[in-house]
This record gives C-alpha cells, structure tokens and sequence, in this order.
C-alpha cells in the first residue's frame, strides 16, 4: 500500500530494528505499523534504515548518504548496542548522539514525532554468557547508555520508550530469545509492539507541528 507523505513511517537503528534472526513480518516496526492501523491509525509500512552492526555513528552516514526526504509522520530512533558492544568510551557517545537526534527530528518535522526506543539489555541472553566481561558488567555498562539515550532524548524533546525492562525476560524464557541466542524472538517484539504501540498512537494523534 502505497504511503502518503502525512504518514510516513521511518525507522532507523540496528539489528533489533532490522530485526536480524527474524522473519520480515515480524521486525518490530512492521508489526508497529499493523497495530496502528488495526487501532484506525492511518500509517503506511516502515521505511526502514538499519543494518546489524550500526553503531550511532555508521547510522548517522547512513542517514546522510540515503537522502531521505523530511516529512515523516513517525521516525522511531533504537541504536548504541554497538557502541557499548564495541566498548567504545561512554563520552564519545555522549558527543555523537545529539546529531543523530537532530537528524531524525528533522526528517520528523519536530523532536516530538521521534521515537527512541531503549537499548535492549543482552545480558539476558544465553550470548552475554560467553562474553569475557561478564553478565552483571554488560548490564551496567548498558544502564548507563540508556541513562544517557534517555536523558539526551528528553532534553531534546523526544519520546523515550523504555523496553529494557521487558527485555530481562529472556533469561527465564528461551521462546523470547531467536535462534542465535543473541537477538529477540519474534514474541520477544510482540511484547515491545504492546508497549510502543500506545505510545505512537497518542503521538500521532497529536496535532502535527509545522515544518519550519
């Protein structure tokens, strides 16, 4: 179904919005997508840019390099596993994020149509378990990620959406975790389309603000 550019819908990420070890069908943001229009929300399939791996800077020339037109109903914003994968210092994310935000409020119209969508915590899944720094370690280094994606989302005047917490449950529930032990299931990102679908609804049924 082709989209009208009142409700484009825009996702940009990593491999939880690429949804790697998933089929299509269930990558979170197409499954989002469903929901809204199952509520009679008037919102097309997801553009998505993504890829496994992306750390907040090769999305950000992504970005640049797609040319995307602004206008977007919705751009939803899941990226730093990366750069904490990575170990990449705290600060350098700390500086880089900011753009990225801007970008995406651009392509949006206004910092309020953005979604930012935690990082999930890994340390949950069967993966983190062979990871020489350790369970309790992974998790604190992403707390203080998402402490920061949170903050910087605020104060720029985006949406925040925490689904961390839904993301422990993949280590009492192996249904919740794919094949490769790493990523979600696709059960796993039903559990997140319950949470975020509320959340873009009431954002797209806000009065959309003018472009400048």
């Amino acid at each position: 179904m082709p989209s009208s550019p009142g409700d484009r819908f825009l996702a940009l990420g990593d491999s939880y919005t690429i949804g790697e070890a998933v089929a299509a069908a269930d990558r979170w943001p197409v499954r989002l997508a469903a929901a809204l229009r199952e509520r009679g929300v008037a919102i097309g399939n997801p553009r998505i840019v993504a890829r496994t791996g992306w750390t907040v800077a090769e999305l950000a020339a992504a970005i640049e390099r797609a040319a995307l037109a602004p206008g977007y109903a919705l751009v939803s914003l899941s990226i730093g596993v990366n750069d904490q994968y990575r170990g990449y210092p705290l600060a350098e994310f700390r500086e880089r994020y900011p753009a990225l935000l801007e970008l995406a409020a651009d392509l949006a119209g206004a910092a309020a149509r953005v979604l930012v969508v935690s990082i999930p915590d890994w340390s949950a899944t069967p993966f983190a378990g062979g990871d020489p720094r350790g369970r309790e370690r992974i998790a604190i280094e992403l707390a203080s990620y998402n402490d920061l994606v949170r903050g910087l989302s605020l104060a720029a005047g985006a949406v925040y959406a925490d689904i961390t917490p839904a993301t422990r449950a993949m280590a009492d529930d192996p249904a919740l975790v794919a094949a490769d032990g790493l990523h979600p299931s696709a059960p796993m990102y039903a559990r997140w389309v319950a949470q975020l679908e509320p959340i873009a609804r009431r954002m797209l049924s806000e009065k959309r603000p003018s472009c400048r």
